[in-house]
Parts: C-alpha cells; structure tokens; sequence
C-alpha cells in the first residue's frame, strides 16, 4: 500500500509539474503574441499615415493646408480640391491613357512570355540554352541602364510622345517568362504526346491544353504587370511632351506646374490616381500576394 501511495504521490506530482510547464508556456506564447500584435500594429500605422495626411489634406482649402491651425484631425470636409482636379485638369483624360498603356502592355507581355516560356520548355532548337541564360542574365541589368539607348531608339521611329513609345520599352518582362517556363516545365510529358498523337500541333498545346491548366498563374501574373505599369513614372515622364498624351503618374507632376504650389489638388489628384490600383488590389489580394511570392521566389 506504501509503495502504492509513493506512486501516486510521484505522478501526481509529474503532472503538477507537467501542467505548470505547460501554463508557463502559454503565458511565454500569450505574451509574444501581445507583442508581436503590438508591433504590427505600429508598422501598419507608420505605413497607413502618409495616405491618411494625404486624404485629410486634399479635403481642406488650399488656406487651411498651410495655416498653422491644421492638425492632424481632419477638420473640415471640402471637396473642392477633387471637383477641381477632374474638372480643371486632364485627368479623365490620363485615366484612358493609363488604362489604355497598362491594359496593352498585360496583354502583350503575357502573350510573348508564354509563348517565349512555351518554346524554351517544350521546344528544341539550336541556342535554346543560350537564349534561357540570356533571359536570366537580364535580371542583372538595371531598367536606368538602358533608358539612354531606348529614348535614341524611340526617338529614330518617331515614337516619342506616343502610345507605342510608351509601350514598347515596358514590354521585357523576365519575370513572365521565368515564372511560365517553371510550369511548363512541371506539366507531365505524357500529356503532351498524347496531345501529339491525336493530331494536335503545338498552338493546340499552348492555348487549348497549357493555358488552361495555369489560369491562376496568369492571373496573378496579369494582375501585378497591370499594376506595374500603371504605376511606371520614371520612362513615360522621358518620353511623353505634351501634356494630353501623359499617364496619371506623369500628369501628377502637371498639377502642380499649372496651379504652383497647391497640396490640396496635388494630394486629391495623387489619391483619384492610386484609386484604381487601391480597389484592384483589395478585389484581387490573394492574386497579388501570390503573384508577388512567385515573382520574389524567382528573383531569389
């Protein structure tokens, strides 16, 4: 019975010791998590605050925005700074050039990358290797490097202040084609011969079988290529002159040359600019996220 009863004490005291543990534990985890909590928090609100001073400072008169009484509390509603920015400037008319730049390069970039991926996975011809290291050498070469030869070329082909010179310098995405070949690679050969001895030639493999089968790669790849092309500043900026022919990010810089220095216009046609990007990026996170995983995964 002795014995007995030093047993139970013994592992009556294991799992006293075992739930104290256990409790600790919790309580390391709970309070990392508090922390943790805490410090996203922060970040997302050092991160959200340039967009909240921008919305509180477009919805103030110009007066207001530089008087020493604005705080950081909105303090009035006015939309003037907005009604200005549509009606005084050409900003419907950036919209359809954005749209209409950013909606053709997705299109072609996701079109030759497929078809360039295609041909380096499932095709074989001489220099197929050396043309897949050329394609991954480009990663090393900075877009800055080559705007000098690519604003001389434009300008040869009388492209400058055009859609095309717009467009055709932004169409090398390495990226594209990296990403499709990755899958191409991955699809079971059987599948192509099978395709192969029913007749069907390589566009039937492409577009009918391939394409198919990664929807949601090109939609994500669709999704950030539209995205980085609407955002792109630095070579429509070099090679646009006249002011109907600029995107939203390049005609920014127009408000400010046509009303001095007014923060509340620049800020309301900054916000009616990032707009469309803001609510494709909410309906299509998931798309986005993924798009950039595959995109730093390749880089890396």
């Amino acid at each position: 019975m002795n014995v007995q009863r030093m047993q139970g004490s013994e592992r009556a005291d294991t799992a006293l010791a075992t739930s104290k543990r256990w409790g600790s534990n919790l309580s390391i985890r709970w309070l990392e998590n508090k922390i943790l909590l805490a410090i996203t928090l922060i970040g997302a609100a050092i991160w959200i605050f340039p967009l909240y001073w921008a919305f509180v400072t477009s919805i103030r008169d110009e007066d207001h925005v530089v008087s020493e009484n604005a705080g950081i509390l909105p303090d009035m509603f006015n939309l003037t700074a907005y009604v200005e920015s549509i009606f005084n400037t050409s900003i419907l008319t950036w919209y359809v050039n954005s749209i209409g730049t950013s909606l053709i390069i997705t299109v072609l970039v996701l079109i030759s990358g497929m078809m360039c991926a295609y041909a380096l996975s499932q095709m074989r011809f001489p220099g197929r290797r050396i043309l897949y290291g050329v394609v991954m050498a480009s990663f090393m070469i900075p877009t800055q490097a080559l705007v000098v030869t690519q604003f001389v070329l434009m300008n040869d082909m009388g492209l400058v202040n055009t859609w095309a010179g717009i467009i055709l310098p932004q169409l090398i995405v390495p990226v594209v084609i990296i990403v499709y070949k990755q899958f191409f690679d991955a699809v079971p050969k059987e599948m192509r011969e099978a395709v192969l001895l029913d007749g069907g030639g390589e566009y039937t493999l492409l577009f009918k079988v391939y394409l198919p089968l990664n929807w949601g790669i090109t939609t994500a790849l669709a999704i950030i290529t539209f995205i980085m092309a609407w955002n792109q500043f630095f070579w429509p900026f070099l090679v646009i002159t006249s002011e109907d022919m600029m995107t939203i990010p390049v005609g920014i810089t127009q408000v400010r040359d046509t009303f001095g220095v007014s923060y509340a216009r620049v800020m309301a046609v900054a916000l009616l600019g990032a707009a469309p990007v803001a609510i494709a990026y909410l309906i299509f996170q998931k798309k986005v996220t993924e798009a950039v995983m595959i995109s730093s995964g390749v880089k890396g």
